[in-house]
């Protein structure tokens, strides 16, 4: 898979253990976010990657900040993105199948009560479901333009 990922300075290490984790697995990262603890705004970290990602060729984007909350919500201004933020392997999940999300975000700054990176792992071994949920998909995406 070809990722696209940005992240602050809230979640700088819990972003190097992501990129790491993808990488060993095979995939393809284009990496824009920071490495360092200096302070940057999560808005324009979430329309770098968010802008990146409709360049094409991506399966999906990754975003985080310290909560997840902040670069979430920049992140599903941009048309066309739908980004989760997961708490839990069944979150990722449902995510995927019921709302084709193509992004998702992550907390550094969160404790998770299953692993980041066992999330993740759910989030790209799911498949959307279609059927009923497309339908669902497309409402939200009209919401865009009106």
């Amino acid at each position: 898979m070809n990722i696209v990922i940005a992240n602050d300075q809230g979640a700088v290490e819990l972003t190097k253990k992501i990129i790491k984790h993808l990488e060993v697995a095979g995939h393809t990262v284009n990496y824009l976010g920071i490495d360092h603890e200096e302070s940057i705004d999560y808005p324009d970290q979430a329309e770098k990657a968010c802008i990146e990602y409709k360049k094409g060729d991506y399966d999906f984007g990754i975003v985080c900040c310290g909560t997840g909350i902040g670069i979430s919500i920049a992140a599903n201004k941009v048309k066309g993105i739908r980004c989760a933020l997961v708490q839990d392997i069944y979150s990722a999940q449902k995510a995927k199948q019921h709302n084709n999300a193509n992004f998702i975000a992550f907390g550094g700054r969160i404790e998770y009560k299953e692993k980041p990176l066992d999330i993740l792992d759910a989030f790209i071994k799911t498949d959307f479901e279609g059927g009923r949920h497309q339908r669902r998909v497309t409402k939200i995406m009209d919401i865009e333009s009106k």
